[in-house]
């Protein structure tokens, strides 16, 4: 029984945020591309949870794209599309800045926690009384079943983000290592190109001299 007012009380709330922010469903294969569009991406650790103002600080770990000096980076809740990680917990972040260097980490993007919901983890299935009818033994464990699923999907899309996401950060380290490599054979390139003509005008003025010698010596 005290299960199904948890159900039901998690249903309104994710009616009540779906209803203010509608954000489009998104395919996994997706996710990070779409993710990638958002200024700054990160996998971390929510450390600390301020409830009352809202405030969430997040330790990175991992820094995909983005430029951020400090370790640590907080998130501000400023509205029904921003997402609360209420619990201390493993993330993978996509987000914009605000003016104050502070993050908005918005519902309609990929951001997810470690287990969805920002649930610590699912309860144990209740103690099945005979007194229970069996239809209301097949309803609650069909939501916990659910739930199993539901989370068992939020780890893979997890999952699968993460390793997509190193990709992506390898590509870019390639692509960033290969631009340095061209620019210096550029650079010597130049350099060699400058040393050959002063060389050669070195040469032509040393033949000059020698040839300017033999005239007046004649």
């Amino acid at each position: 029984m005290k299960f199904r007012y948890i159900f039901v009380f998690a249903f309104f709330f994710i009616y009540n945020n779906s209803f203010s922010c509608e954000c489009k469903p998104i395919d996994r294969e997706n996710m990070v591309e779409i993710g990638l569009k958002y200024e700054i991406a990160f996998y971390g650790e929510v450390i600390k949870v301020d409830s009352i103002k809202r405030i969430y600080t997040f330790k990175i770990i991992e820094l995909f794209k983005g430029k951020y000096n400090s370790r640590f980076i907080t998130q501000k809740y400023l509205g029904n599309c921003s997402v609360t990680p209420s619990i201390k917990q493993l993330w993978i972040v996509y987000a914009n800045f605000n003016e104050d260097k502070t993050i908005e980490v918005s519902s309609c993007s990929p951001s997810t926690g470690f287990k969805p919901y920002g649930s610590n983890s699912i309860p144990s299935p209740p103690e099945t009384k005979i007194s229970q009818k069996t239809d209301e033994q097949i309803r609650t464990l069909s939501f916990y079943a659910w739930d199993l699923k539901f989370e068992n999907r939020n780890l893979q899309d997890w999952i699968y983000q993460l390793e997509k996401l190193r990709l992506y950060k390898k590509a870019q380290k390639d692509i960033s290592d290969k631009e340095k490599t061209e620019e210096k054979l550029e650079t010597y390139s130049r350099y060699i190109i400058i040393s050959l003509i002063v060389n050669i005008v070195l040469f032509l003025t040393l033949i000059f001299e020698i040839y300017k010698k033999k005239i007046f010596s004649k």
